[in-house]
């Protein structure tokens, strides 16, 4: 384990595992825009901080997907999002515009919805990644039977490039932040710090 500090913030970092295993779907390592993972290997490497990511997600039904309209302006719209056999599922309607963006460019951020009120003692969490279709009759089957959606629909399995959370904490301002390969950082803030360039 390493950590660092700087006058006015902090950053820790811890290493994560290799060879973490794989959920069920496929996900896995690489691909065109940076490494990018299945959830299983987020929990695999940084189990504490993914219980903390998933917990925010799961404690609200409804979230706000990013994506890419085909001019490259960014689209916000709700979507509901489900973890299950070790991957973070994202479901959408058939023909919606959200899928057509994900269809044309996977790259997406998602917003756990933050509740009510002005409190991050609990997290502002947002994931990042490429949204890869799943197609599978099998795959898309199981995820049916397990949910219950509206049927026609479009499943993608998100593969992560980013996870972050914001949270505050005393006098502080605190940002977790993960991406593949790279360990987990801490970074601490006030707001009469200098600015702080993390390397």
């Amino acid at each position: 384990m390493t950590s660092g500090s700087t006058r006015g913030g902090s950053v820790e970092g811890s290493e994560g595992g290799e060879g973490a295993a794989r959920g069920e779907g496929g996900a896995g390592r690489g691909g065109a825009g940076g490494e990018a993972v299945g959830w299983s290997v987020v929990e695999a490497e940084v189990p504490e901080f993914a219980g903390r990511v998933r917990e925010r997600f799961t404690a609200y039904r409804h979230h706000v997907l990013a994506s890419l309209r085909k001019d490259g302006a960014p689209r916000l719209t709700g979507l509901e999002a489900d973890f299950r056999h070790g991957e973070l599922w994202l479901g959408m309607m058939v023909g919606s515009r959200k899928a057509l963006d994900l269809r044309r460019d996977p790259r997406f951020s998602l917003h756990a919805n933050p509740g009510p009120g002005a409190d991050l003692s609990r997290g502002d969490v947002r994931v990042s990644g490429r949204a890869v279709e799943v197609t599978d009759p099998a795959v898309v089957a199981r995820y049916a039977a397990a949910v219950g959606p509206p049927e026609p629909f479009h499943l993608f399995r998100a593969e992560l490039t980013e996870a972050v959370r914001t949270y505050s904490a005393d006098a502080y301002v605190v940002l977790e932040s993960w991406a593949p390969g790279r360990p987990l950082r801490t970074i601490r803030r006030t707001s009469d710090d200098p600015a702080l360039r993390v390397e």
